[in-house]
């Protein structure tokens, strides 16, 4: 991949990450927050391991395929539990995370 290429990568996961953390800090203020412990603590495994992989890529890691393989798992599972939600935070969390789970299966080997 050329670096122009891995910039809209690492885009993704900073819009990604940002997303989670919104939701995170969102969840935490809704009424039922118990209802929401699955939603926050899956917005905190995303929101670690896109950073982590933004500047892993940004340091030039040998490891982008594996690292992508495992940010696309966690980027699906908690767009799928924002999804359960109405809130219009999750529902934007869920699109962002799709979309950057979408963006790392390009970079598995």
């Amino acid at each position: 991949m050329t670096h122009e290429q891995y910039q809209s990568v690492m885009e993704s996961l900073h819009e990604c990450m940002v997303a989670c953390n919104h939701c995170y800090d969102a969840c935490l203020k809704e009424d039922n927050v118990k209802m929401m412990a699955e939603c926050i603590r899956l917005d905190r495994e995303c929101a670690d391991i896109c950073a982590y992989l933004e500047q892993a890529i940004g340091r030039g890691t040998p490891f982008i395929s594996e690292l992508a393989k495992v940010c696309a798992q966690i980027c699906e599972a908690c767009g799928n539990e924002c999804k359960k939600h109405n809130h219009e935070h999750c529902q934007n969390c869920a699109d962002a995370c799709f979309k950057c789970a979408e963006t790392c299966r390009s970079l598995i080997a």
